[in-house]
């Protein structure tokens, strides 16, 4: 998807006119409506390197690889029925400057401080994206993590800043997207709550975060009906990564009032075959017939 010239031109451009990000912001055609035409909204997530999780499966360096993580980008927004790409400033420009984000929604990772592995993980500083950047930059919206641990200090300040994110994207009239998700440590592990009480009570801790919640999104796990049940707020069913239980998983949550999409990574971007234009072909169509 990237020809040698094409990589060739993009480093130039890197190390000879930086001014040319900003041109490429300025330029980019913005779709009209956040929700496609069928009023679902179906993004690719691109923002796990920043935070140091290069992944996938097996492979400890499956994302540390910028050209072929671009490529599998490039084949996955072709497709006409993803909307668009939640990145970090760094992918989204790579991306601009490739041209591949014309009339798609694109929103940007904001808190990406929570290095994988670290000991200050769940402290999750904002590092990425700001509202101000966001709006100034023409971007559809912002999006936070939001890990719970009861029993770590760090996240309360992570509270407390996803908080003040959620009132300054309202302010600016942009879509405030929280993934809260519950975890608690087992030794040096950091182990997903799954239980649907645990789920549910993160989801009504984001729903209440800042001075308005007009403009706020959920992004969660393909969680059981009455977790989905805990709030009014539209959500995305986020992605796994074992594509084959995720299609039988987001098909059953897309049912679900509340869900409006999908937001999946490494699960659409890195199959277990390799083929990523079938593989995200296969989850739009689970969520074109759960319409």
């Amino acid at each position: 998807m990237i020809t040698d010239t094409q990589w060739t031109e993009l480093l130039a451009t890197r190390a000879t006119d930086p001014h040319a990000v900003a041109r490429a912001y300025a330029g980019r055609q913005r779709r009209a409506n956040l929700l496609s035409g069928k009023g679902t909204l179906f993004l690719i997530a691109a923002d796990h390197p920043a935070r140091g999780a290069l992944a996938v499966g097996g492979d400890p360096l499956a994302m540390a690889d910028r050209r072929s993580l671009l490529e599998r980008l490039l084949v996955a927004l072709e497709n006409p029925a993803v909307d668009g790409l939640l990145g970090t400033p760094d992918v989204v420009e790579e991306l601009l400057l490739l041209g591949a984000l014309h009339d798609k929604v694109v929103i940007g990772s904001m808190n990406r401080g929570g290095l994988a592995g670290a000991d200050w993980e769940i402290d999750d500083r904002f590092t990425g994206y700001a509202a101000d950047s966001i709006s100034r930059f023409g971007l559809d919206g912002g999006k936070m993590l939001l890990r719970l641990v009861d029993t770590d200090a760090g996240t309360a300040p992570t509270l407390e800043s996803c908080a003040h994110a959620v009132t300054a994207l309202a302010d600016a009239g942009l879509m405030a997207m929280v993934e809260p998700l519950p975890y608690h440590r087992d030794g040096d592990s950091l182990v997903l709550q799954e239980d649907s009480a645990s789920l549910a009570r993160a989801v009504t801790v984001a729903s209440g975060l800042g001075a308005t919640s007009a403009h706020t999104w959920l992004k969660l796990p393909a969680a059981a009906p009455e977790v989905l049940a805990a709030t009014t707020l539209p959500v995305v069913v986020l992605g796994g990564a074992a594509p084959a239980a995720d299609l039988a998983s987001w098909s059953r949550a897309l049912t679900h009032p509340t869900v409006r999409g999908l937001v999946v990574g490494r699960t659409l971007l890195y199959p277990p075959d390799g083929d990523v234009g079938a593989a995200v072909s296969a989850a739009a169509k689970v969520l074109e017939d759960a319409l």
